[in-house]
């Protein structure tokens, strides 16, 4: 059992976030406009108001191991004492917002599995205190023994496995560029910005009409751009005892640990234009509900980006690591198909393997599902009313993910019946040979 302590005392500060911000330009044109005078008062007060609330609360909490579990008290008047325990611990990130950059500080981000999906923060610590602190509760998980006593007196850690990683890939500037550009949302807010730039060059004064009226719509569409680019910067995966490491962010910095449990699914992505240039994007889909406070909304969904943008190729390897024992060969639907879905016909197709289902499909950008049986929560098989008169059926495989669903999609009856029988028996073999 290790001493309380307390977070950094800066941690105030870069909670605030925008609320810093704000009340820090309001103290300076309250100083620069006043210059002390009585006008300046009530904004004083507020921001003293302010910093003696956020000195409160980071006097008020404190943490510390405590044998296998991670203890967070905090409150004054009504107080609250969490207990999160070790073993449960699915991964250990470490973010650093704007902010946290500024100040030399960064978040430790424990995600515990089950369906809660609960997540202990430890905002903010000192950035050079995160990563050790981060080994170290790996190690503690995974259940190593951490001797303080021995700690203390030798003042270097002891037995705890050295943190070695090997980079699979970095995603270069340049070409995550090229994609967001030729991507769905960078297309959409090209198409919108050369509207402007046309309907300037012809009316100048209905340009600035529109811009007006229709700066929401324009922000609207190029935040979506300006999120890929800022959260996929410099991304680079990473493979280490422990899992796969993502780390990226340009404002924002990020590292993410992915171990191979939480994987449900796994969806490669090739629009249209990319297919053109050998590209394609890989996601994953996991476990548990990614919704935690003080979270972005890029962090609440369950769904990862390992590869932006890369090869067909370096796809290939980095799913080797993932699913190794995927389907290799694909089989197409019936014929008949095209009479229901002729634009989905040409990449319509399933494969199965001992321990995976593989579903293709897409009109406009082919999408590839892998999802491991093991992972399987149940199976459906579902016929439309044109799907009978055509004698089709399509099989749902779903589990524990919310983001990626695997469907095989529009196949004879009969081969859809056997496809739901097959399917259910090597998923309940799976899950015997992982209860094992």
């Amino acid at each position: 059992m290790t001493e309380w302590k307390r977070l950094h005392p800066l941690s105030p500060i870069v909670r605030g976030g925008r609320a810093t911000i704000a009340v820090g330009t309001v103290l300076l044109l309250s100083l620069l406009a006043g210059r002390g005078s009585r006008g300046s008062t009530p904004e004083l007060v507020i921001v003293g108001i302010v910093v003696v609330l956020g000195f409160v609360s980071w006097f008020v909490t404190r943490w510390r191991i405590d044998g296998d579990d991670l203890r967070i008290e905090s409150g004054v008047l009504r107080r609250q004492s969490l207990r999160f325990p070790l073993s449960q611990v699915q991964a250990i990130d470490i973010v650093r917002p704007g902010l946290a950059r500024i100040f030399g500080v960064a978040e430790l981000r424990l995600r515990t599995g089950g369906s809660s999906g609960d997540t202990a923060r430890l905002a903010y610590l000192a950035s050079h205190e995160a990563e050790p602190l981060r080994t170290r509760l790996l190690a503690l998980a995974e259940g190593a023994r951490v001797h303080e006593g021995t700690r203390e007196h030798e003042g270097a850690p002891a037995s705890e496995p050295a943190d070695q990683e090997h980079v699979l890939t970095t995603v270069p500037t340049g070409r995550l560029v090229a994609s967001v550009l030729i991507s769905d949302v960078g297309i959409l807010a090209e198409a919108v910005l050369a509207a402007l730039i046309a309907t300037a060059l012809l009316s100048p004064s209905a340009a600035a009409a529109v811009i007006g009226g229709g700066a929401v719509w324009i922000f609207a569409v190029l935040t979506p751009v300006w999120r890929r680019f800022n959260q996929e910067y410099r991304l680079s995966l990473a493979e280490a005892p422990d899992g796969l490491r993502l780390r990226s962010g340009l404002i924002a910095l990020s590292a993410e640990t992915i171990r191979p449990g939480r994987v449900q699914a796994v969806r490669m992505v090739e629009p249209l234009l990319w297919r053109a240039l050998g590209w394609c994007r890989l996601e994953v889909d996991l476990a548990g509900k990614q919704r935690s406070k003080g979270e972005g909304q890029a962090e609440r969904r369950p769904l990862r980006t390992v590869l932006p943008v890369g090869s067909r190729a370096l796809a290939e390897e980095l799913l080797e690591r993932i699913v190794p024992d995927r389907p290799g060969v694909q089989s197409p639907p019936p014929r008949r198909t095209l009479l229901k879905s002729p634009l989905r016909y040409r990449m319509l197709a399933w494969g199965r393997s001992e321990t995976c289902v593989a579903t293709t499909s897409g009109r406009i950008r082919r999408v590839t599902v892998w999802a491991p049986l093991e992972k399987v929560q149940s199976l459906r098989r579902v016929q439309g009313p044109l799907q009978r008169r055509l004698h089709l059926a399509t099989v749902h495989v779903d589990t524990a993910g919310h983001s990626v669903h695997a469907a095989i999609r529009d196949r004879d009856t009969a081969e859809a019946d056997r496809a739901l029988a097959d399917l259910s028996e090597l998923a309940r073999a799976e899950r015997r040979k992982k209860a094992r």
